[in-house]
């Protein structure tokens, strides 16, 4: 916390449009009305896998602290970003989700939070908490925001868990792959949001490989496993004619997305925009036609996240193309909510118009003169680094030798 916050006392002194303080406050403040013992109704929209101490996880019942409608718009993150969902409204449902956890070593909890997994609704539950909630809102580069915390002495499903017959059908087939079992399951209309969740309450998979897996592992599992699903079957396709350049952007995540008429490659470069005109850090990631060998450790989450947009779109065309994308980070992104913003953020940017270019030294001019003007970056020396640029430009010396 910022010494300035203390001086506020959320009075916006900052300037910005929302403040941790106030949403901590304002929530704190509803659940300690409505949960004045240690037994309450809520209804879950999702489930929390934690990671520490892994295998020998905590498992959590996340909800708001009273039985609601509206519960799924508490963990909603494809209509959040179609909806323009600002930070600030996204953080007042997030902070109000209580994470009642326990270890892992409950049967009976174990099985009440996979089947809040496995359900397409919310769940309403009558839950016991060991003492009061303890008041936080969490923040992670991969996961989504959530508030309080307390230790999960009981609880009981009040309603039966509404499960889809395809999901039923996927998780009943225990011979089934995890992989396969996922790209059936988006190719028959779930989002990875759904999916991951299955994922993470061990419902997907042959049965001796199941198990409870970490909610931040799941999300960037799933991303990295449907995209792998769909950049597969993209390299039969055939290459675009021509340079494309898409724009687009969500709470503070821009992207620009250059499409060469190349095999399948994709790169990733992101960058915080500093608003001085020079060179600033970066962080790269890259795979070539063959694939990764290992995880993306710099861009991490969101490499994988802005993979599966790009292949959704590329699938969607029936074509392939070499891929650099660049994300921009502004200030309006002043605290972290996951990597479903920037798979939102991507996926608004190939929604735009493309711009179309005659050569790809005219589309990379235009990239350079867009983050200059726009965001006041230099981003040449970035570009000099560019594996797949350098591939790019030794094959053309490779072709006019011969």
């Amino acid at each position: 916390m910022d010494i300035n916050c203390l001086r506020c006392k959320g009075r916006g002194f900052c300037g910005k449009d929302f403040c941790h303080l106030a949403i901590r406050s304002h929530a704190a403040k509803k659940i300690l009305q409505i949960i004045p013992g240690g037994v309450f109704s809520g209804t879950s929209p999702a489930p929390f896998i934690g990671r520490a101490g892994y295998p020998y996880v905590n498992i959590g019942i996340l909800s708001p602290p009273e039985q609601r409608d509206d519960a799924w718009l508490y963990d909603a993150p494809r209509y959040w970003g179609a909806k323009q969902y600002s930070i600030n409204e996204v953080l007042g449902f997030r902070a109000s989700l209580i994470n009642s956890r326990t270890k892992a070593d409950s049967n009976a909890l174990a099985d009440i939070i996979r089947q809040i997994g496995m359900s397409s609704a919310p769940v309403d539950l009558e839950i016991g908490i060991e003492d009061r909630p303890r008041f936080a809102i969490t923040s992670d580069s991969v996961m989504a925001p959530h508030g309080p915390s307390a230790l999960l002495r009981n609880a009981r499903i009040t309603t039966n868990p509404r499960v889809h017959p395809k999901v039923e059908r996927i998780v009943s087939d225990t011979d089934l792959g995890a992989a396969e079992g996922m790209a059936y399951l988006h190719s028959h209309g779930f989002d990875e949001n759904m999916i991951s969740k299955l994922f993470s309450v061990g419902a997907l998979g042959v049965r001796l490989q199941r198990k409870m897996v970490p909610t931040r592992w799941s999300i960037t599992a799933s991303d990295e496993i449907l995209s792998s699903a769909f950049i597969s079957k993209l390299k039969e396709n055939a290459i675009i004619d021509c340079h494309k350049s898409y724009y687009g952007s969500y709470l503070g995540n821009h992207y620009i997305i250059l499409l060469f008429p190349e095999v399948w490659g994709y790169e990733l470069f992101e960058i915080a925009n500093t608003g001085i005109s020079q060179e600033s850090a970066f962080c790269t990631d890259h795979e070539v036609y063959s694939g990764r060998k290992q995880y993306a450790s710099n861009c991490a989450g969101g490499y994988y996240s802005v993979r599966l947009a790009l292949a959704e779109k590329l699938s969607s065309q029936r074509k392939q193309a070499r891929a650099l994308v660049i994300r921009v980070i502004t200030s309006e992104y002043s605290t972290p909510l996951g990597v479903w913003v920037t798979r939102e953020a991507a996926r608004k940017a190939l929604e735009a118009e493309a711009i179309i270019f005659d050569s790809r030294d005219l589309m990379l001019k235009y990239t350079q003169s867009l983050c200059r003007k726009k965001f006041g970056l230099d981003i040449s020396g970035m570009l000099k680094r560019s594996i797949l640029i350098m591939e790019m430009v030794e094959q053309r010396k490779l072709d006019s030798a011969f």
